[in-house]
């Protein structure tokens, strides 16, 4: 499988494109024989994630049925992997917190798209395809926003952006879905709540600890409901609960399922701003969070930041300032509504139905801002449809794209 390495020196701030610079790096993947097919852009989810690393052994079955068509080009996103990485707290430039917190302003999706199309130019490339994955499809309709004229085709899994909507109002809607979710996966492991229940009256009392020796709160036990959001979740779950909740395999596989952490610090600091489209964040999900979760304790949240995450990770207390700096600060527009209603890019969605994370009804009315889009809504899959079964996924987003 050829591959080559792309290092391209990016401003930090592209509206200063004379100021301090980081790096970016690229991942190009062929098929032999497949090294002049056009480019398909991977756009990770995340944020925060590196793009994933091609192995014959290990890698996304979708890998395989993008390099039947394409040359595929694996972004880490900037402050990822081996581009410029965002990494401890003391490694952020700046010389106080809010020296810090303005450079990371410059990590969402608007600097990704930039960072995109100067990759593009430099490798003289005319048009490329896109594949966004849940936040990579947000960069993409990004992109479709600010270059829609240097896409050949888009491709979306579990990422069409709501648009026209509060950042409250978004995460509203994933409180009422993460509610259906827990009910539903009581009802089919009825047992399983009053484990849960046994696990916060032990955590409660303060005697569950994580693998760091720190204690393991009520809260943020309760915070694990994610894995209700991906395939086969609903087993992963179930699988954690039966296990004996004092026992070293319950601490580390707890600990393996909490949503936030030190390891993709962009995640968790920025998390919400990646759905801020022209406003301050100001802890979105917490504010919002349903009465029913003080009212019933074994209601379990999934992608919902909150203050006293840094409080209760060990690993993120050191952000706790700067994140209380990035809530407070107002994001620009991610998104043009006038420039999305005109953009002439095939554009082939699949909308997971019950998506825990990415509201079905919030992303067909951005789809219906789009000239040329088909969606696919499906409950075959929830929102790791890409990564569960990804050769069957892209291959009827390829279809379709070539259709609208």
């Amino acid at each position: 499988m050829p591959t080559r390495d792309h290092v391209l020196e990016v401003p930090l701030d592209h509206d200063r494109p004379d100021g301090p610079t980081i790096s970016v790096y690229a991942r190009e993947v062929a098929e032999h024989g497949g090294e002049d097919r056009p480019y398909l852009v991977f756009l990770q989810g995340g944020p925060g994630s590196e793009s994933p690393r091609p192995n014959a052994f290990e890698q996304p079955a979708w890998i395989a049925r993008a390099l039947r068509d394409f040359r595929l080009l694996l972004l880490d996103q900037r402050g990822t992997g081996r581009s410029t990485p965002v990494g401890s707290y003391e490694q952020v430039p700046g010389g106080d917190v809010h020296a810090k917190a303005a450079y990371l302003t410059h990590f969402r999706a608007d600097a990704i798209v930039r960072d995109c199309e100067l990759l593009r130019e430099h490798l003289g490339v005319e048009q490329w395809s896109l594949l966004g994955q849940s936040f990579g499809g947000f960069t993409a309709t990004t992109y479709l926003s600010l270059a829609a004229e240097s896409l050949a085709a888009v491709h979306i899994t579990g990422g069409l952006p709501g648009i026209g909507f509060t950042t409250e109002e978004i995460y509203a809607q994933t409180y009422v879905t993460m509610q259906a979710k827990c009910e539903r996966f009581y009802r089919r492991f009825p047992g399983d709540r009053d484990r849960l229940r046994a696990a916060l009256d032990l955590a409660g009392a303060g005697e569950l600890r994580l693998p760091s020796g720190d204690v393991l709160t009520p809260r943020l036990l309760r915070s694990i409901g994610g894995a209700l959001g991906m395939d086969g979740g609903e087993e992963r779950l179930h699988h954690l609960l039966e296990l004996d909740p004092t026992s070293p395999a319950f601490s580390h596989d707890v600990a393996a399922q909490l949503p936030f952490g030190a390891r993709n610090p962009i995640y968790t600091f920025l998390h919400e701003s990646c759905c801020a489209d022209g406003q301050a964040t100001r802890w979105a999900a917490h504010q919002v969070r349903p009465a029913a979760y003080d009212e019933d304790e074994t209601l379990l949240s999934g992608e919902h930041i909150a203050p006293w995450h840094f409080e209760d990770c060990p690993d993120l207390r050191q952000y706790a300032e700067l994140a209380e700096v990035l809530a407070a600060h107002e994001w620009p527009r991610l998104y043009d509504e006038q420039a999305l209603r005109q953009a002439d890019v095939p554009v082939a969605a699949c909308v997971y139905y019950d998506d825990a994370f990415v509201d079905r009804e919030m992303s067909l009315r951005t789809a219906a801002l789009l000239p040329r889009v088909d969606t696919w809504i499906t409950n075959e899959h929830e929102h790791s449809g890409l990564r569960t079964s990804g050769e069957r996924v892209l291959d009827r987003l390829i279809g379709l794209a070539r259709e609208v």
